[in-house]
């Protein structure tokens, strides 16, 4: 089976063409290829598909074999990969997923993507598509993990985010308490954490605990719905830079629509034979 292994600042993924429908085991498939010891190791995998609705479609396993609605990072590298394998030729094109239908605009030079910005849609605060079932406002409220107190915004973008705001930033407090907050009994379908620093008006710092994957070096939805919260709590202007373990992000929040610019890279194609 041929793959190619690309990443979208550190947020690794395996994309696999699968426009044949020949693939069927999705999640079994992504729990063997994305075994970091005895698979080609990633976060994900991404299929790419026949859309009826769009130019192409992109289906997302996560690492441990769940299905993902969206993924701003591996949208990203969809979105080069599609153009640079000659299977979508358009600069802006249409790509239908779980959680709509996204529009991405390339940035080429000599044929080659140099970076991407992603219509993300506009951000949901209320109704059954909020994964939210606390009676406290989720724009802003407060819950204790081990406690520690925390003062948190959750929203649905693509999917389930939780925005948790923290003084500086400790991979060890994302990771152990992460974990923990993403499974509380207020999140019945589990939510991405997001642990967020804002620095100026114009910057903020984050790392995310991701759901069905755990610590990521970036996570490009869950900056974008830290960045909405950050924005309509007066933490941020509409437009800013975030800075993530694997780079940066530039995010904008105008007219209640998310647009999300950044890079994708190829790190290798190969062939891989499963069993």
């Amino acid at each position: 089976m041929h793959f190619a292994k690309m990443h979208g600042l550190g947020n690794d993924f395996i994309i696999i063409d699968n426009r044949n429908g020949d693939i069927k085991n999705f999640n079994e498939l992504a729990l063997k290829m994305c075994d970091r010891h005895f698979g080609i190791g990633a976060d994900g995998i991404l299929l790419v598909e026949k859309s009826e609705s769009s130019d192409i479609k992109m289906n997302i396993i996560n690492s441990d074999g769940s299905t993902a609605e969206m993924c701003g990072n591996g949208i990203r590298c969809f979105s080069k990969y599609v153009y640079e394998m000659g299977i979508v030729n358009k600069k802006v094109m249409s790509i239908e997923t779980l959680a709509g239908i996204m529009e991405a605009e390339l940035d080429i030079d000599n044929l080659k993507v140099n970076s991407i910005r992603i219509n993300m849609g506009s951000p949901k605060f209320k109704g059954e598509c909020m994964p939210y079932s606390s009676d406290a406002n989720n724009l802003s409220y407060t819950f204790e993990v081990d406690g520690k107190s925390y003062n948190a915004t959750t929203l649905l973008l693509g999917v389930p985010h939780t925005v948790v705001y923290v003084d500086r930033i400790d991979k060890n407090e994302v990771v152990e308490k992460g974990k923990k907050i993403e499974k509380l009994d207020i999140f019945p379908c589990k939510t991405n954490v997001n642990f967020v620093n804002v620095i100026n008006k114009n910057t903020i710092e984050l790392r995310t605990w991701e759901r069905g994957a755990g610590f990521t070096l970036a996570c490009g939805t869950g900056t974008c719905a830290s960045v909405v919260a950050c924005v309509l709590l007066g933490k941020t202007n509409n437009s800013v830079e975030a800075l993530l373990a694997g780079g940066k992000l530039f995010i904008e929040y105008k007219d209640e629509v998310v647009f999300m610019t950044g890079p994708a890279e190829l790190i290798f194609e190969g062939e891989i034979n499963i069993h």
